[in-house]
């Protein structure tokens, strides 16, 4: 009856209705109820007008599209109109519909509605465009090439998309349908560990497990100087055999090698390279995420790609993770464990984090004792085993198991605590409780055989709990130990045989084999006492059910017993039966897991689940780098559009709005890069006509800007065909400019003619804050005005800089680079990792001399050692396509407590990249990077009034950086 009232209401033409049976509808899928009989009614209303009512329409059809196939093809033209719908839920939706059908003759359909959402205006439908593609993939194309490239294009592209919401669904589908084509990843690697941080939770794992297998392929291993000293100091310990005959029968062949390895080592130091570097840091700060399978995917990525010195981070954030509820717990720890097998050290300092509790699930317990376990040294020893001690009252039979099983792991391991353990596993024989008493006996078997001579007492302690203990495995490890060490007890074997012939018949199956093994191994050496016993248990075995058991006692019947018939064997039996047997290594189960990706299904079952793709070994020789280099042409398209927009504004402006000396920095140069006096006057956008009208500047400069404005003019129409970078540069300066206008840096002041013409209009408002353009309604009102001559300070702020301009375009005699106390100083390098040197960087804003297109960076060297520094210079320069860096002069010597700075420079070529380099002295070498803020790239520009309106004009839609100053500078008048 409910259904037929939901028909009725889908029915009816009124859409209060159909909605409110949507949302009926939709509630009980919601809550599991079957809902697959309504399909024809909701399906006729796929057509509705109402969006609301659409949207539910449409969340009801991608439930049982699958389900429905012959009636979800029917709305197939009412789904390709949605895909047009002016609501990108809508389109969405119907693309998300027309993916869930799986029939094979709509793949057509759906590989244009892909193409087409790809290229869609809404982030959200392209991504939902990345979410139909592994679906098509999966259900109709693995088997047809041709169509699969056209997906692989549609990847491609969405590859480059620059939105956060886009990222982690593309991903996924490139991990679907082509994990192979690594090389589309090269061009966007930058790009995902820059966009990482603000993809949602689900994409940043996505993207980080992609992450690790590229880095895999594409670095070096950052441990291998590590690992090949390792190699060369460490042979292989053979099984059989002592030291000295190992290091007799030690091949030549292996000492070369090893000696190759270390030499190998010490001649070429490791040098990170600079993408590895920013997939670790761009990581990093994801080790605080809120969800659990983040961090466990950060994790994973430190633990298989960085220096061994840098992987203790992610300790405290797995342990973090131990707070969770018992599913987090059980997976965290299973990771956890792996890791302190290679890695134990880090987890140290957290030993008391993995105590068990006694709320603990059994099988967090067993892991917990895994990690203790691991964990044991010969410093924390005694603490873990007073842990142990406590664990071993448990009313949890499998986790005191479990613990005795850890007691004699750590017996094993540290030898130092060897014999006490043993001790306390044998009080344990006495308790009352059996499965405590057998678990121990397996241990001690164990144990014993590392060194029997010595407990011999304890062997005929055990011998007489046979009578007691009934578990078949600790009756089975009992008889084997006398029947081993029968020598060391000669007088209760035989004994010990003939209780266990007489209940032979009764035994379990492993009981009764290790009988036989007893019988045969007190008949080679006792046989006068044994020889009727041996032949008894014989002729019983012979006529059991097992026939395991049978073929063994055929077997040994004609190995010891001499007859006539006896093979060449029977001379051996001596040696077959008594010979020395190693004692067994107790390790951790976690070892052979390693080989998996930690965090992985397949690390979790420890067996290779479906799509599971095996992580990459480390390359011998690193890949080309220059592989992830984005050519300039890529970024492109927008900047051409502008530059042609100043073609057209370079004819109609009269007067720049700040200074030629502001004026000569191309696109790619900050806001301090400017130039010398010298330089300044040689170039400009209208330099002519301004230094005209200012009337200031020297004859040679205003004849030389006539002369560069004329050459401007005539290749500024050639300069896409040309493509000249100078004129390049010169052309899209404030739009380049404008693609990042986050802050503008306050140092660059107007002409020092106008200043002194207007002192007193000018006041001086120092402020640490770099101000923001959106931050404008928040300004504070000016201090009062401080007479200061303008071409000896540095304004810090905006507000001044705006409040001090004017229309002259005299040039700013050259200042002496001295940045005032409020800019920002970064760390270069700390002085604990310098050894004593630390060296801090600021942007000084202020023209670079040598070259005007480098940003002046001010460096500050500090000597806080004992001894002296000598040479202080930078190698090895790697810097992305297009950067260049100007050294400073090498610092020959810093004594110790001194100071010294030095100016460096650098053209960042439009990017926030960083430029790497080592910092070397005459001993050591350091690995440090420069990034730029954003706001340090930005350059000033001079607008009058009239170009300002003109600008506006021309193109109100798409402001440049020129155009906003020229509001702002409106705004402060």
């Amino acid at each position: 009856f409910l259904h037929d009232d939901l028909k009725e209401m889908l029915d009816s033409n009124k859409d209060s209705l159909k909605l409110e049976a949507m949302k009926r509808i939709v509630a009980m899928i919601a809550r599991g109820k079957n809902a697959s009989d309504l399909f024809p009614a909701v399906v006729k209303n796929v057509a509705c007008k109402n969006i609301e009512v659409k949207k539910l329409v449409y969340v009801y059809l991608v439930r049982y599209a699958e389900e429905q196939q012959d009636l979800a093809l029917l709305s197939i033209s009412t789904f390709q109109r949605g895909l047009k719908d002016p609501n990108q839920l809508i389109r969405a939706s119907a693309l998300r519909v027309l993916s869930s059908i799986r029939v094979t003759i709509i793949v057509p359909i759906m590989m244009l509605a892909i193409k087409e959402a790809a290229s869609d205006m809404s982030p959200y439908v392209r991504k939902t465009a990345a979410h139909a593609i592994p679906k098509l993939y999966s259900s109709h194309l693995p088997l047809d090439p041709e169509q699969k490239d056209q997906l692989i294009e549609v990847i491609e592209k969405l590859l480059a998309d620059k939105t956060t919401l886009v990222a982690g669904s593309v991903v996924m589908a490139f991990e679907e349908v082509c994990p192979e084509r690594i090389d589309l990843i090269h061009k966007n690697y930058r790009k995902l560990c820059n966009l990482l941080i603000d993809v949602e939770e689900w994409g940043q794992v996505v993207i980080i497990n992609m992450l690790t297998r590229y880095a895999r392929t594409q670095f070096l291993n950052p441990n291998i100087n590590e690992s090949l000293l390792e190699e060369g100091s460490s042979g292989d310990k053979k099984f059989y055999g002592s030291e000295e005959d190992e290091d007799e029968d030690e091949d030549e062949e292996e000492k070369e090698k090893k000696a190759d390895a270390l030499a190998m080592a010490k001649r070429k130091p490791y040098v990170m390279d600079p993408d590895h570097r920013l997939l670790l840091r761009n990581t990093k700060p994801l080790l605080q995420s809120r969800n659990a399978a983040v961090v466990m995917a950060v994790a994973q990525l430190y633990f298989h790609l960085a220096p061994k010195a840098e992987v203790g981070v992610i300790a405290k954030a797995l342990v973090r993770l131990l707070r969770s509820h018992s599913e987090v717990q059980f997976v965290v720890l299973q990771n956890v464990a792996t890791m302190t097998i290679k890695r134990r050290g880090m987890f140290e300092p957290y030993l008391k984090s993995f105590y068990i509790r006694s709320t603990d699930p059994t099988q967090i317990k067993v892991l917990k004792l895994e990690v203790l376990t691991n964990l044991a040294n010969e410093t924390n020893i005694s603490t873990i085993l007073r842990e142990f001690q406590t664990y071993i009252k448990s009313m949890d039979k499998d986790f005191v198991a479990a613990t005795i099983q850890a007691i004699g792991r750590c017996a094993t391991n540290i030898g130092e605590v060897r014999d006490t353990c043993l001790n306390g596993l044998v009080q344990l024989l006495s308790n009352r409780d059996e499965l405590v008493v057998a678990e121990s006996v397996v241990v001690i078997k164990k144990l014993l055989q590392m060194q029997p001579e010595k407990h011999s007492d304890i062997i005929k302690h055990m011998a007489k709990l046979t009578d007691n203990i009934q578990v078949p495995m600790a009756r089975a490890s009992i008889l084997w130990l006398i029947g081993e060490y029968c020598e060391h007890v000669p007088k209760i074997a035989p004994d010990v045989l003939r209780k266990m012939a007489k209940s032979f018949t009764n035994e379990e199956d492993i009981v009764k084999l290790q009988i036989i093994n007893l019988a045969a191994k007190l008949y080679l050496t006792n046989s006068k006492q044994t020889k009727l016993l041996t032949q008894y248990v014989l002729n019983l075995a012979k006529y059991d059910q097992n026939y395991d058991i049978r073929d063994r006692a055929r077997f040994i019947r004609q190995l010891i017993v001499p007859t006539e018939k006896s093979g060449a064997l029977s001379k051996y039996a001596k040696k077959l039966f008594l010979a020395l047997k190693p004692a067994p290594v107790l390790e951790s189960p976690f070892k052979d897991r390693d080989h998996f990706q930690l965090g992985s299904l397949s690390h979790l079952l420890n067996a290779k689940a479906g799509g599971y793709q095996e992580l990459p070994d480390w390359p011998e020789t690193a890949p080309d780098p220059s592989v992830r280099n984005v050519e300039v042409k890529e970024s492109v398209p927008e900047w051409t559009k502008c530059s042609s927009r100043e073609k057209r504004k370079e004819k109609k402006v009269e007067k720049p709005f700040y200074s030629d000396s502001e004026g000569e920095s191309g696109p790619t140069e900050s806001a301090d890069s400017g130039e010398s006096a010298s330089d300044s006057a040689s170039s400009s956008d209208s330099g002519g006509s301004s230094s005209n009208e200012s009337g200031s500047g020297s004859e040679s400069g205003e004849s030389e800007d006539g002369s560069e404005s004329d050459d401007e003019e005539e290749e500024e129409e050639d300069e896409d065909e040309k493509g000249k970078k100078k004129k390049k540069n010169e052309l899209k300066k404030p739009v380049q400019e404008s693609e990042r206008l986050e802050t503008l840096p306050s140092n660059d002041v107007p002409g020092s003619n106008a200043a002194e013409a207007k002192p007193s209009s000018k006041p001086v408002k120092k402020e640490k804050k770099e101000m923001s353009l959106l931050d404008l309604d928040d300004f504070e009102p000016a201090p009062s005005p401080q007479v200061t001559p303008v071409n000896n300070f540095l304004s810090n702020s905006l507000v001044t800089d705006l409040e001090g301009l004017s229309l002259s375009d005299s040039v700013l005699s050259p200042a002496t680079i001295s940045p005032s106390s409020a800019l920002k100083n970064f760390e270069l390098l700390h002085r604990i990792t310098g050894e004593g040197l630390s060296v801090d960087y600021c942007f000084s804003r202020q023209p670079f001399s040598p070259d005007a297109n480098m940003v002046a960076v001010q460096m500050q060297f500090t000597n806080n050692g004992a001894a002296d520094t000598k040479n202080l210079h930078i190698e090895d320069v790697k810097l992305q396509s297009g950067m260049r860096v100007k050294e400073f002069p090498e610092i020959e010597l810093l004594p110790a407590g001194e100071t010294a700075t030095a100016v460096l420079g650098i053209d960042f070529c439009d990017s926030t990249q960083a430029a790497n380099f080592q910092l070397c002295t005459h001993a050591k070498k350091f690995f440090v990077s420069i990034q730029p803020p954003v706001g340090e790239l930005m350059r000033p520009v001079f607008l009058t009034e009239n170009e300002f309106k003109k600008e506006q004009g021309e193109s109100p839609a798409a402001p440049s950086a020129g155009f906003l100053l020229g509001q702002l500078w409106i705004f402060k008048r």
